[in-house]
């Protein structure tokens, strides 16, 4: 029997790699530009690349390039499900947009960042539940139990950050960092595993009795 996994390209790896890269280095330096001492738990990474913020092109440019990172990485991931990909990639366009409407300078909202943050941060969180698929040869991270375990997860971390926002919280830093990574690592570790069984497929095809003696591991 052939089995047949979609494939992720390379340039989907690099994307989905560089985009957890880029948000923690870029919110790690611009931190440390700010004058004085920033409280990055209670500090909020929209706050490091807002209106009057030191250096705020930093931070800026680490949100449009992840936002684009996660647009790549939704092209590049063919074994899950398009709904989910256009999801993912609609978050990704938002992250872009977040950092193309700043926060007003000092405690000033604004209408648009925060409109373009809430899409960013729902659509990254429910984007598994969409992407995944059923069958023999899914990948791990794309079938539907655990798909709804990552989904769940991403959904309680939102939640907490909602309430952090809401309540002004002493953690509302903290909450997001730890949402936004998460939701910027998830991407990298699905297409991780479907790499994984991208090349265990090959070796079923090029050996199945080989791929027998190591099918577990597969």
């Amino acid at each position: 029997m052939v089995v047949v996994v979609r494939s992720v390209p390379w340039w989907g790896l690099v994307s989905s790699a560089v985009a957890p890269v880029l948000l923690v280095g870029g919110w790690t330096l611009a931190a440390g530009l700010q004058p004085g001492s920033f409280d990055a738990v209670a500090g909020t990474i929209s706050s490091l690349a807002a209106e009057g913020a030191a250096d705020r092109w930093v931070m800026t440019l680490a949100l449009a390039g992840t936002g684009a990172c996660h647009v790549i990485t939704g092209l590049a991931l063919r074994p899950a499900s398009p709904a989910g990909r256009l999801i993912l990639m609609t978050g990704g366009a938002a992250t872009v947009l977040v950092a193309a409407f700043p926060e007003m300078a000092g405690d000033g909202g604004s209408l648009p960042h925060t409109f373009w943050s809430t899409v960013a941060f729902v659509a990254l969180a429910v984007w598994p539940l969409a992407a995944c698929r059923r069958g023999p040869f899914v990948p791990a991270l794309l079938r539907p139990g655990v798909c709804a375990v990552a989904a769940g997860v991403l959904l309680g971390l939102l939640v907490w950050f909602g309430t952090e926002l809401i309540g002004a919280g002493r953690q509302l830093g903290l909450a997001e960092r730890v949402l936004a990574g998460a939701e910027a690592v998830w991407p990298l570790m699905v297409v991780l595993a479907c790499r994984w069984s991208q090349s265990c497929a090959g070796m079923r095809r090029k050996s199945p009795a080989s791929a027998d003696i190591q099918g577990s591991a597969c």
